[in-house]
């Protein structure tokens, strides 16, 4: 006799429309607020704002100490938009432009210093030394140098966003593994080839990681610079409206250079993602 399989174990597989028709399990809460990268940071932004303007009319803070979000707002549209838009130009034209000769200056340094030991004996040490002294204090020694135009802030800009690129490019091309330069130089290929084709792919990452702290110093170093000479810029702007006690204007000020920063970051962030993203880590591809 045959023997009948027995079959009473094995269920059938379920229909597509049976699985069409099936609830989807959607995942916890907390997971898709992760996977929201906008939604949580705006979320706590609005909280942080809520709280403030709740205690600073409970407690009656006065203006000029603390004034609140909506007095703040009140100061953004004190301020017509022509004006806002002469000051957050004149401060990101000063920015980019240093961080523009802060790249342009640091990529060849850190070239020279991963490719020779001599180099980075001789000048390592001065770009410490340059990077310990106070830009504040050189500042109005530049501005008398350099006139009162764009020069001396741009300078400044520079001095303040150039050493993190360099020491980011310099470790990152000193990164590379060490069997693949010993085989490009067996191989017989041109220096120029070893850093185009080997080193700085192997730098991205550490690059890119230079290039987003720089890029939000590059602002700092505008604010600073029109701190010591302007006659415009948001860092112009805060020093005006704080000496004229016009501090809700002077916030607005404030949060237009938080935007700006922020904006720039997100900018290399973009470029990075878009461009070289297998020099990002798989989670945040």
């Amino acid at each position: 006799m045959t023997a009948i399989p027995d079959t009473s174990d094995t269920a059938p597989a379920p229909s597509k429309a049976a699985q069409a028709g099936a609830p989807q399990i959607k995942p916890p809460l907390r997971e898709r607020l992760i996977e929201t990268p906008a939604l949580l940071p705006g979320l706590t932004f609005l909280l942080v704002l809520i709280l403030w303007e709740t205690l600073t009319r409970a407690f009656q803070v006065p203006t000029y100490v603390l004034p609140p979000p909506s007095r703040i707002v009140e100061g953004f549209g004190a301020v017509s938009f022509a004006r806002w838009a002469e000051h957050v130009w004149s401060t990101f034209r000063v920015a980019m432009l240093g961080y523009v000769v802060a790249i342009a200056v640091s990529l060849p340094i850190a070239i020279g210093l991963a490719k020779s030991r001599f180099l980075t004996r001789c000048l390592y040490p001065l770009l410490v030394v340059i990077q310990s002294v106070p830009v504040v204090a050189v500042a109005p020694i530049i501005i008398v140098v350099l006139g009162t135009d764009d020069a001396p802030r741009v300078v400044i800009t520079f001095m303040i966003s150039f050493f993190p690129l360099v020491v980011s490019m310099t470790t990152g091309l000193m990164a590379t593994p060490p069997e693949l330069i010993e085989l490009s130089r067996s191989l017989n290929a041109p220096a120029y080839r070893e850093f185009t084709q080997i080193r700085i792919p192997y730098a991205l990452p550490y690059i890119f990681s230079g290039l987003k702290i720089s890029i939000t110093l590059s602002v700092i170093g505008a604010v600073v610079a029109e701190f010591v000479a302007a006659d415009a810029g948001l860092g112009y702007f805060i020093q005006f409206s704080t000496s004229m006690f016009k501090l809700p204007q002077a916030w607005a000020g404030l949060f237009l250079l938080v935007a700006l920063s922020l904006l720039l970051f997100q900018i290399v962030t973009q470029i990075q993602k878009r461009l070289f993203p297998w020099s990002l880590p798989k989670e945040t591809r």
